[in-house]
């Protein structure tokens, strides 16, 4: 060192935050218009030193992070780098902000899911042509007197992991089959009927899709016929299995079974299933017993199977007595 120069140390004080993942899920968050849609959905006072939309966003990020208790997020916040990747500060995540947020887009659930859904279907191009839809049960244990105005009801049903002595709740869930992504879901009630709840969510389906035609896969609860009608007259295409004690004893005879009883056993892995075109006031009952190529779908899917029938529904007016299978 030259003679009459001198080193100077400085003391700083250093602070270290994690990043981790933040900045990505920061990203996301802005292309899909969280904040936004909340505080379109959920309007507050200029003088709120942060947004609902805000709020729930950094809510969002501490669940894909480090999960904490409401009390703990601000604790969080400090810990990582909230307030240089958001610009909320963590005193201002305190768990009465959190609850008060929570409550406020509570009535508007459903429309900012929505909402938000949609926004993902536009800003990462998902496919959304094929719509897979199903329902399943989550039993409680409880008593469960009474449930609050406009939410699910607790109640004896069918659950699928057969116990009935359990109170249930159901959820239907939809995904788009590029890439299995969510874009719908519901509660139902614990006794509520499977097959009663597929027009209502296909209108949702419907509304999500917007223009696009879709089509919409389930199971045998798909089938009845209220849904089959509403579905083609809403011109929505859709393919679920035909419960076999559905399927006319003269078709199980073309197959080569004499009855129901008779029909290939679970091992050979045979499915009668039903499909519907809306060009075409028909549907058909087929048996996928081979893996010929027979038909397109909407975005590029196919399907593979044998056709060993026709049926057609009635083109209006309700059912009569034993109208409820299709005739072939």
């Amino acid at each position: 060192m030259p003679r009459g120069l001198r080193a100077e140390i400085a003391v700083v004080d250093v602070l270290e935050k994690r990043l981790g993942s933040l900045p990505v899920i920061a990203d996301f968050s802005r292309r899909l218009d969280i904040a936004g849609i909340i505080d379109r959905a959920c309007p507050m006072r200029d003088i709120a030193l942060v947004s609902h939309g805000q709020v729930i966003e950094a809510l969002i990020a501490n669940r894909l992070t480090y999960p904490q208790a409401m009390v703990s997020v601000g604790d969080w916040a400090r810990d990582w780098a909230v307030e240089e990747v958001y610009g909320i500060g963590a005193d201002t995540l305190n768990d009465d902000r959190l609850g008060r947020a929570l409550d406020a887009i509570a009535p508007q659930a459903g429309h900012i899911a929505g909402s938000i859904g949609a926004a993902a279907i536009g800003a990462f191009g998902i496919d959304v042509t094929r719509l897979h839809w199903d329902m399943t049960s989550i039993s409680l244990y409880g008593a469960y007197p009474a449930a609050e105005e406009d939410h699910p009801a607790p109640a004896y049903g069918h659950p699928k992991d057969r116990r009935t002595d359990l109170k249930q709740i159901q959820a239907g869930i939809a995904v788009a089959a590029d890439g299995g992504i969510p874009v719908f879901h519901r509660a139902y009630d614990g006794g509520a009927g499977e097959v009663a709840q597929v027009v209502d969510a296909m209108n949702h389906l419907k509304a999500l899709a917007g223009s696009r035609t879709f089509l919409m896969v389930g199971d045998s609860k798909l089938i009845s016929y209220a849904n089959v009608t509403a579905m083609l007259g809403a011109e929505v295409t859709f393919i679920a299995p035909l419960a076999a004690s559905r399927v006319p004893a003269v078709l199980l005879a073309k197959a080569g079974r004499r009855t129901a009883s008779d029909r290939a056993p679970h091992s050979a892995k045979r499915r009668y299933r039903m499909t519907a075109s809306p060009d075409r006031f028909r549907s058909r009952l087929c048996l996928s017993a081979t893996t010929k190529r027979v038909a397109d779908l909407p975005g590029g899917a196919h399907v593979s199977m044998s056709f060993i029938g026709w049926c057609r529904f009635p083109a209006a007016g309700a059912p009569g007595p034993g109208r409820q299978t299709p005739e072939v």
